[in-house]
């Protein structure tokens, strides 16, 4: 009976394969077409990410190389600016009581600057310690862009820019901080107004239900060259005209902030001439 049964079982065996390869040869692209597209196109997908991944990361690294001499180089441009109007005049080289005053007044906003500076680091800094607790609670966008779109529109317009808002649905919110996330966006929208020479600053929000997100696209036509700064900050001489803070220690700031409301920030481009920033939020889902 050993035997018996041993040899059925071979020949079961061999029929079974003989079946497999005869219906293999007989519908190959049953095989292949449709899980090769799959895999195919699954497989670009993952490559897009990972480019958008790496550049992002290139870029962030980038920013956060050397934080305290990227800091000290902020400090800088408004700290040159106080000392500079200050030796003028103690220097008696004003040449009337109005210049002299206007001297004093240039010192001032320079200092104004600095404070402005200062606050701005030591908020980010406490929220990123955690001294600072965040009111994380629904948020409609809607609202919050258009609040948003209210505190810059003039400063676009001053730079003969147009504003071109895309309000999301009213029924889409997001789980933030209400006074973190504004602060986020309009350090962003005064970084891309600061270096878009012409042109439209376009923001819009596009939710992604699968993930439970919301991506904020803030476009410009800012240069290539925009999007990248030298790591050695200490390296280069602080411009008085330079913008305070530099869009760099902006994306810094922005990211910090993002990342404790359980966001984050990407860099990306779109077009050779064409900058998206893109700020990731967590989706409040209907129950």
């Amino acid at each position: 009976m050993g035997w018996i049964t041993l040899g059925w079982f071979v020949l079961g065996c061999g029929l079974g394969f003989g079946a497999a390869w005869r219906l293999k040869r007989s519908s190959p692209r049953s095989f292949a077409t449709a899980p090769d597209n799959q895999i195919i196109q699954k497989l670009q997908n993952d490559l897009q990410q990972m480019t958008l991944a790496y550049q992002t990361a290139s870029e962030m690294s980038q920013f956060k190389a050397g934080f305290l001499a990227r800091t000290s180089h902020e400090l800088r441009s408004p700290l040159n600016g106080v000392i500079g109007m200050h030796q003028l005049i103690l220097s008696d080289l004003c040449d009337s009581p109005e210049e002299e005053r206007d001297f004093v007044a240039q010192a001032n906003n320079s200092a104004l600057k600095l404070v402005q500076l200062l606050d701005n680091i030591i908020s980010v800094a406490r929220v990123d310690h955690g001294t600072n607790k965040l009111d994380i609670q629904p948020l409609q966008l809607a609202q919050v862009l258009q609040d948003v779109h209210t505190l810059t529109h003039l400063q676009v317009k001053n730079r003969n820019l147009r504003f071109n808002l895309q309000p999301p649905s009213p029924d889409l919110y997001v789980l933030a901080d209400p006074r973190y996330l504004q602060q986020v966006l309009v350090y962003l929208i005064d970084s891309a107004v600061t270096q878009t020479p012409d042109g439209e600053i376009t923001v819009s929000a596009h939710p992604d239900f699968t993930s439970s997100t919301v991506q904020i696209w803030i476009d410009d036509r800012r240069p290539p060259s925009a999007r990248s700064e030298a790591i050695d900050q200490l390296q280069s001489k602080p411009d008085p005209a330079t913008t305070v803070p530099t869009p760099g220690l902006t994306l810094l700031l922005a990211q910090t902030l993002l990342e404790r409301m359980q966001g984050r920030l990407e860099i990306g481009a779109t077009g050779e001439d064409t900058t998206r920033i893109q700020c990731w939020l967590p989706l409040v889902r209907e129950e």
